[in-house]
């Protein structure tokens, strides 16, 4: 990294380096709070990625696909488990409001998660027909319970961030992480089965719960301003995003977790297996990166919106950041991932390493660009969100159409998804540009 910062201070008077660099690294408020965020994130990540090689010899590739289709399902629901009111949090100058707004999409929370299970009481034989994996039959009950967890971590995570509480972000990382290791080694040691697996992620979101909980339990005055009329006319106040954004956030959740259930259904529950190490050990890591990253992008465009009316300067600082951070590590990757997955997990799990390095193209594309997507938020543009999340599930759905009905080979099929949605992901990056432009691009047309 100091090599990367080396090149963008070139330029500078003989022996300024390092003080820019240092500059650069602890007085900018930004930077700061990103690497309290990075390095919590960076430790919850590391824990399951120097655990995953005992996992891979306890539990099989079956498993490890089982585990995929739980979260796909439990990640669309929970993703979405606010109807994005969660985004709202950050937006009212006023404390008083960004509570209710917290409140308003707990309620949302229990409420789907309620829906959830009832549905899944009704129609559990049908549901798991669909999905053509009859052994999810008894854990497709924990999902209404994730989807909760799942709601009520994004309302916290915001509100969290809307108060710079960036360590007990961080903290509430960690604890995820720790819980879902320990108990996904601890019953796979007892032979529970993919069973282990599920159980870990399900306990993982409760404990990341507790940490951030005291955040607002503390803020006992405030807790007190909590109405069922502030909560409407918040509700009223951003309707934009479950009208907007909510089905946005919904159409790129089915983008992306649709591909496992695909998989399973079109190949077979192994390869999803293979598939799903691949992106755990590539996109988790990165994505956990990414959101904190975006967490502050969120914090810093807003407060530059809030002065200038538009975004630009830190859409390309975090930008250049995120180029810098990502470039090398997927790199690496993309040059050793076979040999690396068959050391590290087994031989058996070499063709996750080939997966992988199809996979890196996208991985970093995305790196880049999901951080920064907030600004269609930011900027209330919630309409264009929603033709852009649309786009990406079509192109999603077409690719794996073709897949079934022409009956492709899953290397090719997986090459077409990625070079097609790399250019997507490119595009979009250009809309978000001239959107983080705000009032000034509007005054120049």
């Amino acid at each position: 990294m100091v090599s990367y910062y080396y090149v963008l201070l070139r330029g500078q008077p003989e022996g300024c380096y390092f003080l820019h660099f240092k500059k650069m690294l602890f007085r900018d408020t930004f930077t700061k709070n990103l690497l309290t965020l990075v390095s919590g994130t960076s430790i919850a990540q590391l824990l399951p990625i120097l655990i995953a090689p005992v996992l891979t010899r306890i539990y099989t590739p079956d498993d490890f696909g089982l585990l995929a289709l739980f979260m796909s399902i439990a990640t669309i629901l929970g993703t979405v488990a606010n109807l994005r009111y969660e985004l709202a949090i950050l937006l009212p100058k006023e404390d008083t409001k960004a509570i209710n707004v917290l409140a308003l999409g707990v309620s949302i929370s229990l409420a789907l998660s309620i829906l959830s299970l009832l549905i899944i009481i009704l129609f559990q034989s049908f549901i798991l027909q669909l999905l053509e994996e009859p052994r999810l039959r008894g854990w497709i009950y924990l999902v209404p319970l994730v989807v909760l967890l799942i709601g009520m971590y994004n309302t916290l995570n915001y509100y969290s961030t809307r108060i710079k509480k960036y360590k007990d972000i961080a903290l509430s990382k960690i604890f995820k992480s720790v819980t879902m290791v320990a108990v996904q080694l601890g019953l796979g040691l007892v032979k529970y089965g993919f069973g282990g697996l599920i159980i870990g992620y399900a306990a993982s979101h409760l404990f990341g719960n507790m940490q951030l909980l005291k955040n607002v339990l503390r803020e006992k005055n405030l807790i007190r301003e909590i109405t069922k009329t502030e909560m409407k006319q918040q509700a009223i106040r951003y309707k934009r995003f479950p009208q907007y954004t909510f089905p946005a956030s919904l159409a790129n959740q089915l983008a992306n977790e649709l591909a496992n259930i695909f998989i399973s259904i079109i190949y077979s529950v192994t390869t999803l297996g293979f598939y799903s190490l691949a992106i755990r050990m590539l996109a988790v890591p990165s994505s956990f990166v990414g959101t904190s990253i975006g967490q502050l992008y969120m914090q810093e465009a807003t407060e530059e919106k809030h002065r200038t009316g538009a975004a630009v300067e830190t859409f390309k600082s975090t930008l250049r950041k995120l180029v810098l951070m990502g470039l090398p590590f997927f790199l690496l990757i993309f040059i050793f991932a076979e040999d690396v997955f068959a050391f590290v997990f087994s031989e058996e799990w070499r063709i996750a390493g080939t997966y992988a390095r199809y996979l890196i193209p996208l991985l970093f594309v995305r790196f880049v660009v999901s951080p920064v997507s907030i600004n269609l938020s930011i900027f209330e543009k919630q309409p264009l969100s929603l033709i852009l999340q649309s786009g990406l599930l079509f192109i999603t759905l077409v690719i794996f159409g073709c897949g079934y009905w022409l009956k492709l080979e899953f290397k090719l099929l997986l090459l077409i998804l990625v070079v097609s949605l790399c250019f997507y992901y490119l595009f979009f990056l250009l809309i978000l540009f001239k959107t983080a432009k705000g009032n000034i691009y509007h005054a120049k047309k």
